[in-house]
Parts: C-alpha cells; structure tokens; sequence
C-alpha cells in the first residue's frame, strides 16, 4: 500500500511538472561552501505541510541568476530559476509537500555573479506532518502616522497566496478627519463570530453574530471610553476588552522611533445578547490592557501596571513612559453569573525590570505566549522586545519570575536587536507566529515557527508569490490573526451596516 501511494505521487509530480518550463542547472560552478544568501531565509526551516511555495531570490544587487533544484524523498526532482527569483508552481509544490510529510525536500543553490556560476552548500526544507491553519488576517497600514490615510484590513489563504479584503477605510469614510479600522478578532478561530473596530468618522464596534451584522457603541457613562483590545469568550457570547486613553509620540533620535502609552485603562466585558457592559477591572490608580481568555473560559488573562516610584507619580507620562512596567495577572470567571474571582498575580515582570504585553494561551492550556520589554505595553516599536514562552503548570498560585518560570527556549523565533511582538497559536497548537520588525527595523512582518514537544524550530516569513514583496510593499503587517476559515462577508455588505 505504501509503495502504491509513493508510485502515485511519484506520477503525479511528473504530470504537473510536464507542461512547466523548467531551467537547467550549470554544467560547471564554483563551490563556494556556503549556504546561499537568500531573501526570504529558508534554509533548514520546518513547514507546514500545506504551507504555499516557498519562493526565493538572490540580491539582486550581486547576482545576475539563480537556479535551484528540490529534491523529494521519493526521488523526484525539479529546477527552478528566473532572473535572481525561484518561483514554484503551487500544484507542483504541494505535490512534493505531500511526497515530503515528516521527511525533509532537498534544495540546491546556484548563483552567477560576474559571468560565473557559483554553487552553494545544499540546505533542507523539513516538511511537519501538522498543517498550519489556512488562513491569515491582518491589518496592512503604514508604519507610523500621524493621520488616518488609506488602510485596509485583509486576510490571505496560507496553502496558496491568494489575498482578499475583509475591509477598508475608504468605503464608508466622507469625513477629513478621516477613519482608523482596527482591532480583527474571531471566537475560536472561526469567522461567524467577529468584530473590528471604526473610529473616527462614523466609529463604532462592527460586531458579526452568527453571521449577522451590526454596528455598536460601546461606551458608557461609567467607561472611559468604547471597547478597545478585545477578547472573545471561547465559548459564550462575550467579549472582554480594554478601554483606553492611548496616545501616540513620535521620537526625533532615539531608535524606538514611535511611542503609544495609555493615560487610562480599565476592562469590560461586553454581553452581546443584551447589549449591555459590566466593568471587570478599574482600578483608577493604574492601568489595565490585552485581556485574553484562557481556552476552557474558566479565567480572564490581562497585564496590569505596577506603581510608579512615589517621586514620578503625577507627573507628565511624556517623562515617565519608560518607567512604566506591567505584569501578568488573571481572575477567574463563572459562565454562569458571568462573575470574575480575585486578582491574581501569575507572572511578575517588573521584579527584572522587565514589562509583559499580550498575552497568549496555547489551545491545550499549557503554555502561555506573550511579548517581553523593558518598559510599556506597546512593545512592537521596541528594540529589545522579544516573544516569552513559558508552561502554566508551573503557576501554582505563586507567581512566576523569570527565574521560577521554566521558559522555553524561542531563541530560534526571536530576532536579535529588532522588535517581536504580537504572539499567537495556530488552532492545532504546533504554529507559534509573531509580527517582527527583523528585516530593516521599520516595517512589521510576518513569522511562524513549528513547536513540538516543547522545542521551537527555526522562523519562517510568510511566503509571498513575488519574494521582492516584502521588500517593495511599503506597508506594515498588523495585528496578524490566525483563521480557520476566511470571512465571507464582502467588503459592501459591511458598508451597509453604516446606513443604518
């Protein structure tokens, strides 16, 4: 039977490739041993097994080609080259993927440079036998502003590269002021239940309910403002948020560039059978943000702010900012009274010197994501931020440090000197992601990487058809969400949710 499905792949792989043109490789080169300097980086990385084409390139600004061969387990072969770019066919991928699950494809490098063919050190790409959700949201804009200008929230199909729009800020904007849409958010994964925000010019919450859709305001006389930072309750029809006073400034030498703070924040959660909005946490002293369910919806997650020194309080946060520090903490929650339990501290940052930001909970409720700093709870724009692993089972009602926390090694999903942020689990729970500023420290971009058993393998940037994309697309990847299926609402029938 094995060696049956292995003939049909085989057949299959030799089918598709027929009527593709394909280059041949040098018949001289020289070895260079060394591995190729490639953009996207994909040598010895692990993927998804339903992952899209893992397309490449040579810099443009040293090589005049390049040609690549992949090599399956079952022995077949293709190259690929154009220009300085190796652009794979999606059914001839997939048709090694499949040839390729829990093994390794083979690819070999080469580069001409001044007239001469160059060979490089082949690298392997491992193929995981655990697919990776299909598809993927996120906020394309720029990455600092100071206006509202054209923005658009998309989503992309992971197997393929086909991208849509779930929305855009242009549709329903007739105002100067302009329009922010922010803030995509799904119950478990999923599309029938959704929200983003508007602000600014006709602003509310649109929220998707069972598939029908409906524009809310969310603010109360006893908030501080609408819903900020949502989370959707895995199993009910709640919403927690946070709500904010966030500000924005931008730095004139320091290499942080940008700085968003709150002045205020406290959390809700938001009843959408009722429409109604009770306060979870205000304390009036600090602040309160990212609030996260825990998978079963038995506690609430969220970071809170540690006091600041006696000498800084009242004074200007344009000066304090950097002393601002947040730690993680939880209250636990009855579904059926829709009540919350005690404060608990469950992991302590500021006793490093260190401030927690959005926070993640893997879909089995082992390990918890979230983003380190020195200080503030906007750590995208922050150098030395990095994403933290760590098992809740080491939480015993104590809180953890650091020191105490066991923190899993994400050495090979983390960059160095450039800011990660924005952690999340695919829906299976073997796909860390995050938003990472790694390539040139301006743009946000996305990256994934396998986790099994504990151990993170090497990230990988979102494949694109054209690999010079994420070099010439002068737009930032936003608050990226896993999805297990797209949002099948069109971009005009969200439109008419504002006429009424």
């Amino acid at each position: 039977m094995i060696h049956t499905y292995t003939l049909l792949l085989a057949i299959a792989l030799l089918l598709i490739t027929s009527c593709v043109s394909h280059p041949d490789v040098p018949s001289s080169a020289k070895e260079t041993k060394c591995l190729p300097a490639i953009f996207p980086d994909y040598c010895d990385i692990t993927v998804p097994c339903n992952i899209a084409p893992l397309n490449f390139m040579l810099p443009a600004d040293e090589y005049e080609a390049c040609v690549a061969r992949l090599i399956t387990p079952i022995g077949q072969q293709q190259t690929y080259g154009n220009g300085v770019k190796v652009q794979i066919p999606e059914e001839e991928w997939h048709a090694m993927l499949d040839a390729s699950k829990g093994k390794s494809i083979k690819v070999e490098v080469w580069g001409k440079k001044e007239g001469e063919w160059l060979s490089f050190s082949p690298f392997e790409i491992h193929v995981a036998k655990e697919p990776i959700d299909d598809y993927l949201s996120y906020r394309l804009i720029e990455p600092s502003y100071i206006r509202y200008d054209y923005m658009e929230i998309a989503q992309r199909n992971l197997t393929s590269f086909e991208e849509t729009q779930i929305f855009n800020n242009r549709v329903t904007c007739d105002d100067a002021k302009g329009q922010c849409i922010n803030c995509h958010s799904y119950q478990n994964y999923k599309t029938d239940n959704m929200l983003f925000h508007v602000r600014v010019t006709r602003g509310g919450t649109v929220i998707v309910n069972d598939g029908k859709i409906s524009k809310v305001d969310l603010k109360r006389d006893y908030t501080i403002s609408s819903g900020v930072y949502p989370s959707w309750h895995p199993t009910a029809k709640l919403i927690a948020f946070s709500t904010n006073q966030t500000h924005q400034s931008f730095h004139t030498a320091n290499p942080n560039k940008t700085e968003v703070y709150d002045l205020a924040s406290d959390l809700i959660l938001y009843d959408i059978a009722t429409d109604s909005v009770s306060v979870i946490s205000n304390d009036s002293t600090l602040l309160e943000v990212y609030p996260t369910w825990s998978p079963d919806g038995k506690y609430l997650y969220y970071c809170k702010s540690v006091p600041l020194p006696e000498e800084m309080q009242g004074q200007d946060i344009r000066t304090t900012y950097a002393k601002i520090q947040y730690n993680l903490y939880r209250r636990s929650f009855d579904l059926a009274s829709h009540g919350f339990g005690e404060e608990e501290l469950v992991y302590d940052a500021a006793s490093a010197d260190k401030s927690v930001s959005l926070p993640r909970i893997s879909p089995d409720g082992r390990n918890l994501l979230f983003a380190l700093g020195q200080y503030g709870c906007f750590h995208i724009w922050h150098h030395d931020a990095d994403i933290v692993c760590i098992p809740l089972d080491r939480f015993d009602g104590t809180a953890l440090t650091a020191e105490t926390s066991s923190v899993i090694d994400l050495t090979h999903l983390n960059s160095v000197g450039y800011p990660d942020s924005y952690p999340s689990w695919s829906s299976n729970g073997h796909w860390m992601m995050c938003a990472s500023r790694r390539e040139d420290g301006n743009y946000s971009r996305v990256y994934f990487a396998y986790f099994n058993n504990g151990k993170v393998e090497k990230a990988f940037l979102l494949p694109q058809e054209d690999p010079e994309l994420h070099i010439s697309l002068l737009k930032s990847y936003n608050r990226p969400e896993f999805m297990v299926e797209p949002v099948k609402i069109s971009v005009e029938e969200f439109s008419k949710v504002f006429d009424k």
